[in-house]
């Protein structure tokens, strides 16, 4: 059997099952401070039986360099209480198995890729909830360079009606993530995306915001799908309205034109924990 983490903010899930495909089990706790999340999760599996691998699809920053000492951890986030946190050592000593392990984003990403069947040209992950992230695969592989992408923090320009907002990133105030998360759609409107009446400037506001992204993504990687998921992405339209904006700043030019695709994840909310357990089973084959 192999076991799996999505290791989010809010809450982990955990599942078993004889492939990545085939969930046997699955449970769902909630991200408290580490020594508590981390012995709750390890009692789990050590009830689920005998583990052959495990996957860890983790929330960062983490250290996903195989030559550093601290591969494996989460490093910097602002999570309190999560900073420098061996998540990938924990497991492999409390569970005694071999553990594969990578942004949560791109665990994602390669289930979505699985998924696909031939993802041609590669496949990006948004997510857009409480934090946002994005995770790509080229050539059927994870992409990683010095550390791993960081796509929530990059700079998108400012909406003509979206001029006063700061922005809620403690790191970078109005970046992507501090413009168009959960909690910035929160401080900004006092409620969801979901729950904005009819007509209110939100919804254009923030699809143009990750429509930007989509494009800097199509432009600089040339992938040629971008699923985009978390709770955000399940306000009415919106993803509909990012596609829709996205081939506007295209305008033409994109020589992969009607094949870049922006959807939804074809998993729905099994993308994650899906693909922890491949990064399960590529551990076992390691």
């Amino acid at each position: 059997m192999l076991g799996g983490i999505e290791a989010g903010g809010t809450k982990f899930v955990l599942a078993v099952g004889p492939s990545p495909d085939r969930i046997a089990a699955r449970h769902t706790i909630a991200t408290r401070d580490p020594a508590t999340t981390l012995a709750e999760a390890s009692d789990w599996f050590a009830g689920r039986g005998a583990l052959s691998a495990l996957g860890i699809g983790s929330f960062g920053p983490v250290d996903l360099d195989h030559r550093s000492a601290r591969w494996g951890f989460i490093t910097n986030t602002p999570k309190p209480g999560w900073a420098d946190c061996d998540i990938a050592g924990y497991f492999g000593q409390a569970l005694g198995v071999p553990v594969g392990f990578d942004t949560d984003v791109n665990a994602a990403a390669l289930a979505e890729h699985a998924a696909a069947g031939s993802a041609d040209g590669g496949l990006a992950y948004l997510t857009i909830g409480t934090g946002i992230g994005g995770g790509m695969v080229l050539d059927g592989r994870p992409v990683h360079g010095i550390a791993h992408p960081e796509i929530g923090h990059i700079f998108p320009r400012r909406h003509a009606e979206d001029r006063e907002f700061a922005g809620t990133c403690p790191r970078h105030a109005d970046c992507l993530e501090g413009l168009a998360s959960g909690p910035a759609i929160l401080a900004r409107w006092g409620c969801s995306l979901s729950e904005l009446p009819a007509g209110h400037p939100g919804t254009a506001i923030i699809a143009d915001y990750i429509a930007q992204t989509c494009h800097t993504l199509f432009a600089c990687t040339a992938v040629a799908q971008i699923v985009i998921g978390g709770g955000v992405a399940n306000a009415p339209g919106l993803v509909e309205q990012v596609a829709l904006r996205a081939r506007e700043y295209d305008a033409g030019y994109f020589p992969g034109g009607s094949q870049h695709r922006i959807i939804r994840p074809r998993l729905g909310n099994d993308a994650g924990i899906t693909g922890a357990l491949m990064l399960a089973a590529a551990a076992r084959k390691a």
